[in-house]
């Protein structure tokens, strides 16, 4: 079986399951949490399988850098936190 497809992150960012897109380019898929933190909780997920930062290429890490303050100025513009939290959260496969 192909990794991508036993990778929840995969899965998503690829649209195999049914995600809310707020935002997609060639390398990333931004949707929202379907149990979201707070307003706006936002998953920037890149489209080909990687588990930990290091892992990420140059322009992979542009894309989510873009995507990431993109999504920042929306919810900003929507919500007015009190700030935002971006971090970055290792990969699973699923069983």
């Amino acid at each position: 079986m192909n990794e991508n497809v036993k990778c929840l992150g995969c899965s998503l960012a690829n649209k195999m399951q049914i995600v809310n897109v707020v935002y997609e380019d060639e390398y990333v898929c931004c949707f929202l949490d379907h149990e979201p933190f707070n307003e706006g909780h936002t998953l920037i997920l890149p489209k080909k399988h990687l588990v930990e930062a290091v892992e990420l290429n140059d322009k992979t890490e542009t894309a989510i850098m873009n995507a990431s303050k993109l999504i920042s100025k929306a919810i900003n513009e929507l919500y007015q936190p009190d700030g935002i939290t971006i971090c970055q959260n290792g990969a699973y496969l699923m069983s």
